[in-house]
């Protein structure tokens, strides 16, 4: 009887056993809270993107207390990145409030310097003590005359005198050889409660029935202007000198307190 030899056959590989009821951890809330909650803080920091930081840091709590729900159950491992990115979601929150108010207020702030710089402070003629022929009227538009003062509604009060012929130096700056010089004392008196930044105050002049521009004259004695702050009850003077057309018969001399308040006009007789 003849013997046949079975071939062997290949060993079949086995599957791993899986333990009933076993799943993958379930980390991905936890990781999407800490980076949002990453996301969100770092925005809070940043001046008006407030809002950023409250969108993904209520999203990165929310996704945070989730997460830990799901640690809880053992569905996830990450118990430590859950809690740190809630955490961090709600320190997002607290810096977009902070932001908010923060913002806010500078706006407001903003606002309030607008009006005020649009909401000019006019000024209404005060005539001379000797009756000057300026009083009464109110308004940009008004001209005074020499000795007139102009007079805000802040108690600030500004007087122009009568113009006075001047020689400038050799080495003056603004004086054009063959015109006149001449010049006039500008007083200011704060009558208000708050002090006065006189720094800011513009000075110019026209010369002539053209009302050409007449230059400011630079020399060691005048063109200094005004400098520094005047306190509730003070006053402070200052002398400018201002180059015109020898046939010039009057000089406009206009003065700007500052940005908050109407620049007012003497018309002054040369």
């Amino acid at each position: 009887m003849s013997q046949y030899t079975q071939p062997q056959q290949p060993q079949q590989p086995y599957a791993p056993v899986q333990t009933p009821g076993t799943r993958p951890a379930r980390n991905g809330l936890g990781i999407s809270a800490l980076v949002l909650g990453i996301i969100g803080t770092v925005s809070g920091l940043i001046p008006f993107f407030f809002w950023l930081a409250g969108i993904l840091g209520l999203i990165a709590l929310i996704l945070g207390l989730a997460g830990r729900g799901r640690a809880k159950r053992g569905e996830a491992t990450n118990k430590g990145v859950t809690t740190f990115g809630a955490v961090l979601g709600l320190v997002s929150l607290i810096l977009s409030v902070v932001g908010a108010v923060l913002t806010f207020k500078a706006v407001d702030d903003v606002v309030t310097d607008i009006n005020k710089a649009v909401a000019d402070s006019s000024a209404s003629a005060k005539p001379a003590a000797d009756g000057g022929a300026a009083g009464g009227t109110e308004g940009k538009g008004d001209t005074l005359e020499e000795g007139d003062s102009a007079a805000y509604d802040d108690g600030l009060e500004i007087t122009v005198g009568a113009p006075a012929s001047y020689t400038a130096d050799e080495f003056a700056i603004g004086h054009t050889k063959g015109n006149s010089a001449y010049t006039v004392s500008v007083v200011i008196e704060n009558k208000g409660k708050e002090k006065f930044d006189a720094a800011l105050v513009t000075v110019g002049a026209r010369a002539g029935a053209d009302g050409v521009n007449a230059e400011q004259i630079f020399d060691g004695t005048v063109g200094e202007g005004f400098t520094g702050t005047v306190l509730p009850g003070k006053k402070i003077t200052a002398k400018y000198a201002f180059d015109a057309p020898a046939d010039a018969k009057n000089l406009t001399v206009e003065v700007g307190p500052g940005f908050e308040w109407d620049a007012s006009q003497w018309e002054l007789k040369l």
